[in-house]
């Protein structure tokens, strides 16, 4: 038992469903609460039981019930209906707090996790070896997951710069590192994903060995044409990053010309994502 995502489709308990909605500017899924609880409990009054869920929450000091919002979704009557949603990260907190048979594999792997995140913290090269790890175990290559490890040092040495240089983490960091892949490659990240096909994964997670290599190609050039200029904030860090984007643009050109073959496109790494699996 467990979740199941196959492209926009979410299905818990093999044929149990429970609603959901894809966010697309933010990324995020949202379910339906009374749902899932629904299908967790097996309760006949799933409505009751959130509402005894939430008093339970904040008596105990939790704020969750509070940071959660509203969607409209189809109800059993085909009505459209505001019920009571949460995101990935807050639906497992829910979990945490439902006594249930069904709701056990996934403490268990909330345990897990937060066991390997401990190690993580004391022993950085341990999340090295389990990426690559997962991504030999997705069928990735010797030579593109060296090329991804590679490529995600440089992307952490231009973040740490843009830190270091009054650049915000967060939005900020997208807006350039969105002027860096459209430069390059002429598609926007939200475009490039959309042509893989992608909905919430990772778009360097399914990019071919080439395609990582020039956006390797065009986050270094970023970061050293930055620290020659001396790039501060974000405005002064959009100029280095459009000038890093072209170098690798005017590479790819270069090599397409030659190879008459695109480097940007469709190709991808999906596969049906199970999270939980007992």
């Amino acid at each position: 038992m467990g979740i199941r995502i196959v492209s926009k489709k979410i299905k818990l308990f093999q044929n149990q469903k429970a609603r959901t909605y894809w966010d697309e500017k933010n990324e995020l899924w949202y379910f339906s609460i009374i749902d899932v609880i629904e299908i967790l409990t097996e309760s006949p009054r799933p409505r009751k039981y959130w509402n005894a869920l939430k008093a339970k929450l904040i008596n105990e000091g939790s704020q969750l019930s509070h940071d959660l919002g509203q969607l409209k979704m189809r109800a059993t009557d085909g009505k459209m209906r505001l019920t009571d949603v949460a995101n990935t990260k807050q639906l497992l907190r829910l979990i945490q707090s439902i006594p249930s048979k069904k709701a056990e594999p996934f403490k268990l792997w909330l345990a897990k996790v937060g066991n390997e995140r401990i190690q993580e913290i004391s022993d950085p090269e341990q999340s090295l070896n389990r990426a690559r790890e997962n991504w030999q175990k997705a069928g990735r290559s010797k030579k593109w997951i060296e090329k991804r490890m590679s490529g995600q040092e440089t992307r952490n040495k231009l973040t740490d710069y843009w830190q270091e240089n009054e650049v915000k983490a967060g939005k900020e960091f997208a807006i350039l590192s969105n002027i860096i892949h459209s430069e390059w490659s002429g598609l926007s990240v939200a475009d490039h994903k959309a042509l893989k096909n992608l909905d919430s994964r990772n778009l360097r997670d399914n990019m071919s060995e080439a395609e990582l290599l020039f956006t390797a190609l065009a986050e270094l050039s970023t970061r050293q044409i930055a620290e020659t200029d001396e790039a501060k904030g974000l405005e002064q860090n959009k100029k280095s990053a459009k000038q890093g984007g072209t170098i690798a643009k005017n590479a790819k050109v270069e090599l397409e010309n030659k190879t008459h073959k695109k480097i940007v496109d469709s190709s991808n790494f999906l596969k049906p994502i199970k999270l939980i699996k007992k």
